[in-house]
Order: C-alpha cells, then sequence, then structure tokens
C-alpha cells in the first residue's frame, strides 16, 4: 500500500500567533460521511475551535464543517456540533493533568487527510497576552532581519558592505 503525503485541509494560523506552542499530538477525529466529503472540499474553518475533556473522552468544539451540497435530510450534518477525538485513554489522563497543572489549553493547528483519515493536529498551548505577542512579533522579524541581512553578505550585495545591490552602474562611454 503506497503511503501518502498528508494534505493539510484547513490550518489554524491565528492558533501560533494567540498561543505559545507547548506540545503538538495528532488525534483522530470521529465524522459523518458528509463531514468527510465537505472536508475533502475544504469547507472548514477552525479558527475559534478547541478541545476539552469530558467524562474521559476528548470533544472538539466550535469547529464550522460546513454542509456537504448533495446530502438532504438523513444524509446531511449539523455544522457546529461537538466532535469526538480518537486518543488513547492514557493519553487523555496525561493531557488532563497537564493541562490542569500548567494551565493550558488545547487548539487544534490544523486538519490534515493522512492515508485517507482526516486527523487533527492538536497543541498544548499557553494563551499570549498583547505584550507577549509584541514581543513575539518582533523576535520574529529580527531573526527575519538576521537572516536576510547574512544572505546578501553570502551574496555581496549587503547595503552594509558597500557594494550595489542588483542595480548596474552606469559607465560613462559617451
Amino acid at each position: 500500500m503506497k503511503k501518502e503525503s498528508p494534505e493539510i485541509i484547513a490550518s489554524n494560523r491565528k492558533a501560533r500567533h494567540n498561543y505559545t506552542i507547548v506540545d503538538v499530538i495528532e488525534a483522530g477525529i470521529v465524522l459523518h460521511g458528509s463531514e468527510v466529503k465537505s472536508l475533502r472540499e475544504g469547507q472548514v474553518q477552525i479558527a475559534e475551535a478547541y478541545a476539552h475533556v469530558i467524562r474521559g473522552e476528548m470533544w472538539l468544539e466550535g469547529v464550522h464543517v460546513a454542509v456537504y451540497r448533495f446530502s438532504h435530510g438523513v444524509g446531511s450534518h449539523e455544522p457546529m456540533r461537538s466532535r469526538k477525538l480518537l486518543l488513547h485513554r492514557e493519553q487523555i489522563r496525561k493531557l488532563q493533568e497537564r493541562m490542569a497543572k500548567e494551565r493550558l489549553t488545547l487548539v487544534p493547528l490544523s486538519m490534515l487527510l493522512k492515508n485517507g483519515r482526516v486527523k487533527v493536529e492538536l497543541a498544548l498551548a499557553k494563551g499570549r497576552q498583547k505584550e507577549d505577542r509584541r514581543q513575539a512579533i518582533a523576535e520574529k522579524e529580527s531573526k527575519l532581519e538576521m537572516r536576510r541581512e547574512a544572505g546578501r553578505q553570502r551574496k555581496g550585495t549587503s547595503p552594509l558592505s558597500g557594494k550595489q545591490s542588483g542595480s548596474r552602474s552606469r559607465s560613462n562611454e559617451d
């Protein structure tokens, strides 16, 4: 059987901005047939989603899976229903303890299709305050600028090195 590379269905870019990611886990998810078809079409939003434990089971809340356009009546699903996540009991217990002890949240980073099955990439995350977000953005920008400058120096086109960057110099041939 040929192994496929995971295809990202939806990603939660907002989560990486609003949270500091501590750990990432992958979980299966229980879905109806029409939900899988909608997911394959990319008709899902996970920006406001989160996971929590109820009676020893992990549930994903706040995910909106659009109704599949060809399903009607009995075959369709409710777009904003709670969806059960598939994890081992021991994994759920450890996550629940860690969430309680360290005051962490479980947020979905992405939904992906892996070997024909839908998986959810969950992040154990700590919420950032507004100041923390600004600091994280500043750090990211400074790292990016250092990388750019290192690349310019390797090419020899750094504005700091005195050489011209990219444009040709005019010669006086007139």
